[in-house]
């Protein structure tokens, strides 16, 4: 017979956003059952996304670094490249960081059951062994709860052209598992994850080609943020191709053969490089970003409303079945662990003793892992022209700083968004090496409401990289002791 467990709260997924809700709820005091389909809690982030792919780009650092040691007098030579050893590195983080994962369910007394889980009706949800034996994986559960957190995450968006059945085709996941280095790798698609792993492959060897239907690496990053991005890729990659698209592939004895056309119409006499060229890739990552995992765990019986794939909630994250609620990749831009992790926070503040509380950050920060890191909170110029709102732009180029110069990265910039009637800081972008560890201090200074006279009044220490966003707001209050602007 197939057991059955009641429980005040389920959360249906352990990634950031389930553990962290399920980890805070049991201190409250809540019964709480997590039901995962990994072994160990992490979800995607944890298994086949943040960690492994932050592990590999580590070590496209430490290859990039070994080569810019000879611009100071330090000469290596051509690193060797031991796969086995990188893989069993990569699955050992993994798995340290799940198994506290594990222990921090036993330690808050969460009940972990690992199994599918599918709604078979509001309060009730069946759990689907994945495999044999007497595990809690290995038995049918059924889940009888009073409430639930929907926290179901992602998957790799895929394109139909590129459905062949071959193992040549990669996706995010596979491309993590590193199993050979191809001598040629063509990456469809210019977001963060197509340029990450690519960065990585390229470190590692291979020969890479990247495909991007829009005019710009990272649509909808601001450009100035982008450029010093793409000098440094033009160097590392094999080809960037804009504006182009993969029309159709096939597999032959070498690999993949690709056709590239460009993705709109040219302007008339312009010609383009890529007009019906077939070319041959040993593998092929099709990076074109994640959609929402809600296909597969039976929504429609709980009666809970689905738009475009994503779940719709108020600001509670509350679904329309008031007990039931959804965080993270489910429910809404954008794919961040952290925002999930930070709304399954909020949800449990309102199961418990906050009913009050709302999802309304000012700053939600976004980082791109690749070198030169990309780093931006709150509003962006692109935003705001969209919005036709004015702002002023206080810009500090890393050419001008004494830290980026000495270890030989001057090519990023900080700049800070501010309200031109209050000085109030909007948003704030950095490119450059550690971008993504500046950027919390303009999420702070956002969500405190500060203006960019109090970052140019912090005493940032030198020489840092966080001078810069000092610098930043220093030049805007025509403070700036390394940038010269003629007084009108």
């Amino acid at each position: 017979m197939p057991e059955t467990i009641n429980t005040d709260l389920v959360v249906l997924g352990g990634g950031p956003g389930g553990y962290a809700a399920a980890f805070l709820a049991a201190e409250r005091g809540v019964q709480t059952t997590l039901l995962d389909a990994n072994a160990k809690p992490g979800g995607t982030c944890m298994h086949v996304g943040c960690i492994p792919s932050k592990t590999l780009l580590h070590v496209a650092d430490l290859i990039h670094l070994g080569h810019e040691a000879a611009e100071f007098g330090i000469a290596y030579g051509k690193p060797e490249i031991d796969l086995a050893k990188l893989r069993a590195k990569g699955d050992k983080i993994v798995d340290m960081m799940s198994t506290s994962l594990l222990k921090g369910c036993k330690d808050r007394k969460v009940n972990h059951i690992v199994g599918r889980g599918d709604f078979k009706d509001p309060h009730t949800i069946e759990v689907s062994p994945l495999t044999p034996g007497p595990s809690p994986g290995g038995r049918g559960v059924t889940i009888t709860f009073k409430r639930c957190i929907i926290a179901v995450g992602s998957i790799p968006a895929k394109l139909p052209t590129f459905d062949i059945g071959s193992p040549r085709i990669l996706d995010s996941t596979s491309a993590l598992r590193l199993e050979s280095v191809p001598k040629t790798l063509l990456v469809v698609g210019g977001g963060y994850i197509g340029l990450e792993l690519g960065s990585v492959y390229a470190a590692l060897g291979s020969s890479v080609t990247v495909v991007e239907m829009t005019a710009s690496l990272l649509p909808g990053v601001d450009a100035d943020l982008v450029r010093p991005l793409f000098a440094r890729l033009r160097a590392q990659f094999d080809k960037i191709h804009l504006e182009t698209k993969v029309t159709e592939v096939e597999e032959v004895k070498d690999g993949i053969k690709a056709r590239l056309e460009p993705s709109s119409p040219l302007p008339p006499g312009e010609e383009s490089g890529v007009r019906g060229e077939f070319a041959v890739f040993e593998k092929v990552l099709v990076a074109v970003g994640r959609r929402p995992n809600t296909a597969t765990c039976g929504l429609d019986k709980a009666g809970v409303e689905v738009e475009r794939g994503f779940i719709k909630t108020d600001k509670q994250r509350r679904t329309n079945v008031p007990h039931i609620f959804a965080i993270g990749d489910a429910a809404g831009e954008p794919m961040l662990a952290h925002k999930a992790a930070h709304e399954g926070k909020l949800v449990v503040e309102v199961l418990t003793d906050e009913a009050h509380a709302e999802w309304d950050p000012r700053a939600m920060p976004a980082v791109v892992f690749t070198d030169p890191e990309i780093a931006w909170c709150g509003l962006t110029e692109t935003d705001a022209k969209k919005q036709n709102r004015p702002v002023k732009v206080g810009v500090f180029r890393w050419g001008f700083s004494g830290r980026a110069t000495t270890v030989g990265r001057n090519d990023g910039l900080t700049k800070v968004l501010v309200d031109p009637a209050t000085d109030q800081v909007l948003g704030v972008g950095v490119v450059g090496a550690g971008a993504g560890e500046l950027i919390a201090e303009a999420v702070v200074a956002i969500e405190m409401g500060a203006t960019a006279k109090d970052l140019a009044m912090c005493i940032h220490p030198h020489p840092t990289l966080s001078e810069t966003i000092g610098e930043a707001a220093e030049f805007l209050h025509g403070l700036s002791s390394h940038i010269f602007v003629p007084r009108k």
